[in-house]
């Protein structure tokens, strides 16, 4: 490498002390990143990546984390090298932020729910003194256009819980980049974001890359955006680094069969498979590929699924949506300002038929996960009607619907705010099936339930004694889709159910989908931002903006030959497509 080194580290390994003994997260990992270099860390959910990535900002627990390395050395912008690991806490402070950045996978646990966005922002121009109080809004509203939030005012004086998913990420990533930091850690960045907003943020990071000879060290499970973005691949599997290399390298002749199986297990966009390869048709004693996933049997032709979907179209409609019509109250900058009303959802109509999977797909703050909300009565709607099997669940009063809650359940966005922080997570899971009295009542059965589902979605039996802390994030979410199961509802509504997931565990659980639908003529409304996941789980999508529904139609159709410019544009900014 002809660039000067921003950071070296050498021999890095991490232990965990936990109720179940000493655990390795990091087996003694070395690598470098130069100045201006953006340089990828991937792999499964919990390989490593993240605490990794923590010890370089010094962010793991003492008490519970045990970080050692013959080097941690960063140069700062003055010049100065020091060993990290060597630097107190207020040393370590003075780094945060100006010298090293960082935007974490969850936003909503790393926003201060009691703080106006635009104040979260301005708190590190501020401490770092490079700002003043006048001049500090002027900076912060360059960020935000920079990162995609138009909508300035609102945004600033928003609280967290007032935003979608993915604005509060751009909040965090216009956070990590105010300081004009040498050093960005980006812990799954774009996870929560829409492929517009998307491909606009990974064009900013680039361009600050290059303008400002910023380094990114970018973690990340969408094997896409790494293509696109990366310069250098590290490939992590059990806290050990693999494989690494240039990202033509890696993508074109990978040697490790774990790399293979990472490349293999993304659903193509392309086209449509049966079931998508997971890690272990790779990792096999004999090493060998038992399945690369693209055989002609594992190929659904448009014939065959045009075909599905005629037989569909004769079912009956398992949920019909009439004008609905779903609106809030905008924030307000002052306590004698009258709120705005603001419609999320407008006069949205569609009929979801037995047994079909319908995807929602749109921008952030396109009114997807208000849809899917207001279907459930988490949210009421203005006007319109919803009717379940010829009900109108939009009539019916909290205690009448209550009886058809087993019958609709959701998977939220956020699997950390969704779970009970203060439950062992074998309990969150059996909660529901003690509440509407599974299997007749007995409790051995409904324990012996609860393992079968944490086997399904991929934890071992040992994760039901474990709190949510204790887990990463695609873990949390494995755990939300258990519980959701639960209960054998008929409709599923997925809200960006698999985003926070890595590619081996998100194919499991599109696959596992997939069964269920098949064995209890299960009905899914999935909501997503990932079109290569509607071209696997999907029969029919409906493209939404602004709260209107723009088209819908057949997963052919619609990506093989949209209706409309929004629709193209869309597919057009897919990470790694031509």
């Amino acid at each position: 490498m002809t660039l000067d080194k921003l950071l070296s580290v050498n021999n890095l390994s991490i232990y965990f002390n936990s109720r179940h003994g000493r655990i390795s997260a990091v087996n003694s990992i070395s690598f470098d990143i130069a100045k201006g270099e953006i340089v990828a860390l991937v792999g499964e959910s919990g390989s490593g990546k993240s605490v990794a990535a923590l010890s370089v900002l010094g962010l793991l627990d003492a008490e519970s984390a045990m970080v050692s390395a013959s080097k941690m050395s960063f140069s700062s912008k003055s010049g100065n090298l020091f060993n990290i690991l060597q630097l107190d806490e207020l040393e370590l402070s003075t780094i945060r932020g100006k010298e090293i950045g960082m935007i974490f996978q969850e936003p909503m646990t790393s926003l201060n729910p009691v703080m106006r966005c635009g104040d979260q922002v301005a708190e590190g121009l501020l401490i770092h003194k490079l700002e003043t109080s006048g001049s500090v809004k002027d900076r912060i509203h360059i960020l935000f256009n920079e990162v995609g939030l138009n909508d300035f005012e609102r945004i600033y004086n928003a609280y967290p819980h007032q935003l979608s998913g993915g604005q509060k990420q751009r909040v965090m990533i216009a956070m990590a980049m105010a300081c004009n930091p040498s050093l960005l850690i980006a812990d799954e960045p774009t996870t929560a974001l829409d492929v517009t907003v998307q491909k606009k943020i990974l064009q900013v990071l680039k361009t600050l890359c290059r303008d400002k000879g910023m380094a990114m060290l970018f973690i990340s499970h969408d094997l896409n955006i790494v293509k696109e973005l990366a310069d250098r691949i590290l490939v992590m599997y059990k806290g050990d680094i693999v494989e690494q290399g240039l990202v033509d390298d890696i993508f074109n002749n990978p040697k490790h069969p774990y790399t293979k199986g990472l490349l293999s297990c993304r659903p193509p966009i392309s086209m449509k498979l049966r079931k998508l390869p997971i890690l272990s048709d790779f990792m096999g004693e004999d090493g060998q590929n038992k399945s690369l996933g693209l055989e002609n049997d594992n190929i659904i032709s448009v014939e065959e699924h045009q075909q599905f979907l005629k037989s569909l179209n004769s079912g009956t409609p398992l949920l019909e949506v009439n004008d609905v019509t779903t609106s809030y109250n905008s924030p307000v900058s002052f306590f004698w300002s009258r709120p705005k009303k603001f419609k999320a959802i407008e006069k949205i109509s569609f009929k979801l038929i037995e047994g079909e999977v319908l995807g929602i797909v749109g921008e952030s703050g396109s009114g997807k996960s208000t849809l899917g909300r207001t279907i459930c009565k988490l949210i009421d709607s203005e006007s319109g009607s919803i009717l379940y099997k010829g009900k109108d669940l939009s009539k019916m009063v909290e205690n009448e619907f209550r009886t058809l809650r087993k019958d609709i359940q959701i998977i939220f966005q956020d699997p950390y705010a969704s779970l009970n922080p203060t439950m062992k997570i074998g309990n969150a899971i059996l909660e529901p099936i003690k509440v509407h009295l599974m299997h007749n009542g007995n409790l051995k059965r409904q324990i012996a339930r609860v393992f079968e589902l944490l086997e399904s979605v991929g934890l071992p039996p040992e994760s039901f004694d474990k709190y949510p802390h204790e887990f990463s994030g695609g873990q949390r979410q494995r755990i939300s889709i258990a519980r959701s199961l639960a209960l054998e509802p008929k409709l599923l509504i997925c809200d960006e159910a698999v985003s926070a997931l890595d590619v081996n565990v998100q194919a499991q659980v599109l696959n596992l989908l997939n069964e269920l639908k098949v064995k209890f003529n299960l009905t899914l409304l999935f909501i997503t931002h990932d079109l290569s996941v509607v071209r696997f789980i999907c029969d029919r999508v409906l493209v939404m903006r602004n709260g209107n529904l723009i088209e819908i139609g057949s997963v052919d159709q619609v990506l093989d030959h949209p209706v409309s410019d929004y629709t193209r544009l869309l597919l057009d900014s897919v990470a790694g497509s031509e």
